[in-house]
């Protein structure tokens, strides 16, 4: 139940920061929003608010912000119609029903001649008495069919009516706003835990090693390598490591005195590769400080940004197989394995998780926000838009073959943990 709770949380927090970036940049740009989704699949809750449907769904595989003018969702009233309806105080038609079947109070009657329900807004038709009038239609009118209602999208409001910048701004806050989360995760783990000060603080120094036997001891923290006064323990670590067998000049700093040590590396192969080690570890030490909480948490996010950009370039070159990748199960057993270690690792588990599916949502693949963000590329250089219909065939075969390698990896991640 611990770790239920845990991935839920994590997952849910991650995809639901994704998909309020989409949402308020659409709000602000004026589009109209249908639906706002966690999850796919059949509906589980569902709450209407607004012009907009919130709703929890099945599959917890991600979310969507399903806006006006997308996947064909506009309602055409063809020559011929009958549709009941009623009007507002401005004589506008305020709730269209196509289904008879429901009579209202003070409904009218009207076949329908000719209807603009996007740009004009207005409706054309016999009424009771065969007279040909019309009727102007309100911007937020309801059209009714059999139980479902549907808010009309004026032209002005759908996500196609919007400039360029709009759109591809609106598409852009999803991944943005998944950076952004991990920023405000890693500050406040900054001002909770405190920040890494990365100090060459020695922990320990393992029996009978190098550094025993040139006589560093705990708590040393090294202050100069070869001469050069040093600050972090990576720079510690990474002259330490290009020494193998070649001896280095150190200075630690051992009850307010320097002391100097000589030691030499011994070489040990790491990943098929000679490298310098001379026992000692490293010492976690913190400082909690609000004001650097801030800029930790920028730089942290930079890090893994190029951590995980760095992961996908060995991917695409044929360095990482199947087996590398993970679904939602990996995801969850992952999960549960750091929610044991308490809430400050499962947070920072939940920031690296949210800039990788930020970085995974802007790679130029279809129906991914940055293979949207292509198409709008290619729109700025060509002038003009791609045909809506082709565009949206590259998405639903982009969609398709990402189902398949999600079943795939999820089939995988099934087989490796409980078989």
């Amino acid at each position: 139940m611990q770790a239920a709770i845990a991935f839920i949380l994590v997952f849910g927090s991650i995809v639901f920061f994704h998909e309020l970036g989409h949402f308020i940049f659409a709000k602000r740009s004026g589009i109209l929003v249908r639906e706002f989704a966690i999850g796919f699949g059949p509906k589980i809750i569902g709450i209407t608010k607004g012009e907009t449907l919130y709703t929890i769904r099945l599959l917890p595989m991600g979310g969507y912000v399903r806006m006006a003018g997308e996947d064909m969702d506009t309602t055409e009233l063809q020559p011929g119609y009958r549709i009941g309806f009623l009007l507002n105080d401005q004589d506008e038609m305020s709730r269209i029903v196509l289904n008879q079947n429901k009579q209202l109070p003070d409904m009218l009657f009207l076949e329908v001649e000719k209807a603009d329900l996007l740009k004009g807004l207005w409706v054309e038709g016999y009424d009771e008495d065969e007279n040909l009038v019309r009727y102007n239609v309100a911007r937020d009118a309801v059209i009714e069919e059999n139980g479902q209602q549907t808010i009309i999208a004026p032209y002005d409001r759908t996500f196609n009516a919007k400039s360029l910048g709009k759109r591809a701004m609106t598409i852009f806050a999803g991944p943005l706003f998944n950076f952004i989360l991990a920023i405000v995760f890693f500050m406040i783990i900054g001002l909770v835990q405190g920040i890494p000060t990365n100090e060459p603080i020695i922990a320990n120094v393992e029996k009978d090693s190098p550094a025993q036997q040139a006589g560093m001891q705990k708590d040393d923290l090294v202050v100069s390598v070869d001469g050069k006064s040093i600050s972090k323990w990576e720079q510690l670590s990474e002259v330490i490591q290009s020494s193998a067998n070649k001896p280095i000049d150190l200075e630690v700093k051992r009850d307010g005195k320097i002391v100097p040590i000589e030691v030499t590396p011994k070489a040990a192969e790491v990943n098929k590769e000679k490298v310098g080690k001379i026992g000692i570890q490293y010492a976690n030490t913190y400082e909690k400080n609000p004001l650097k909480a801030i800029p930790y948490g920028f730089e942290q996010t930079y890090n893994w940004i190029v951590k995980i950009a760095e992961l996908l370039g060995l991917l695409v070159t044929g360095h990482f197989t199947l087996d590398a990748l993970s679904g939602p199960v990996g995801i969850y057993k992952a999960t549960e394995e750091v929610a044991k270690y308490g809430f400050m690792t499962l947070m920072n588990w939940a920031a690296v998780l949210s800039i990788n599916l930020g970085i995974m949502n802007l790679l130029p693949l279809p129906a991914l926000d940055g293979g949207r963000l292509l198409f709008f590329g290619y729109e700025a250089v060509r002038g003009k838009p791609i045909d809506k219909q082709k565009e949206g065939m590259v998405h639903f075969v982009g969609f398709a073959l990402l189902m398949v390698l999600m079943i795939a990896v999820t089939w995988n991640d099934i087989q490796k943990f409980f078989f």
